[in-house]
């Protein structure tokens, strides 16, 4: 019996989030989805969790085979594919809902996340690390619209800061 995990990251706009992970993990990626998760608002929409009042994230879901793919690869590709030094911020996007966050989804994810976290720290040296740990709670899936959006509308926007470096490079920007 195959086990599938699911797994949720907010590292700014979730356009270019899912996009990133969908070209590097491919068909690895059992379900990957869009959404608002991290805030308390019941049903948000995009409208409302662009104001910052709901305390939500942009996130992308993506569910897994750990057989195929693990939680830390997950990880180290969310810490190599965005700039988790910001507070809040991705590029010019601005706000808690562009915030760094891994959401956990049980006690072992946040245990991992953090343990990675703590791991690859050094690594952006006095930048430090912005990325929250928390809970999930409740995942709320974006509008339709906002589903592979890129794919769709590839000259769309795409934050500047979502694009695959290598640990060197991070290494060598940080010193």
């Amino acid at each position: 019996m195959t086990s599938i995990e699911t797994a949720t990251f907010g590292a700014g706009c979730f356009w270019g989030v899912e996009h990133a992970f969908r070209r590097k993990f491919g068909s690895k990626l059992k379900r990957a989805e869009v959404g608002y998760a991290g805030g308390d608002a019941a049903n948000p929409n995009y409208k409302q969790v662009c104001t910052g009042t709901t305390g939500h994230a942009e996130v992308l879901q993506v569910d897994y085979n750990p057989a195929e793919l693990s939680f830390e690869e997950l990880v180290d590709f969310f810490y190599r594919s965005h700039d988790p030094t910001t507070l809040n911020r991705q590029g010019g996007d601005k706000g808690t809902q562009y915030r760094s966050s891994i959401l956990f989804h049980n006690e072992e994810q946040r245990v991992q996340a953090q343990a990675f976290t703590d791991r690859v720290r050094p690594k952006f040296g006095s930048a430090g690390i912005s990325t929250i740990i928390e809970p999930v709670g409740q995942f709320w899936k974006a509008e339709d619209y906002h589903q592979l959006y890129l794919d769709h509308n590839p000259e769309g926007y795409q934050c500047p800061t979502h694009f695959e470096r290598s640990w060197e490079k991070i290494e060598a920007s940080n010193q």
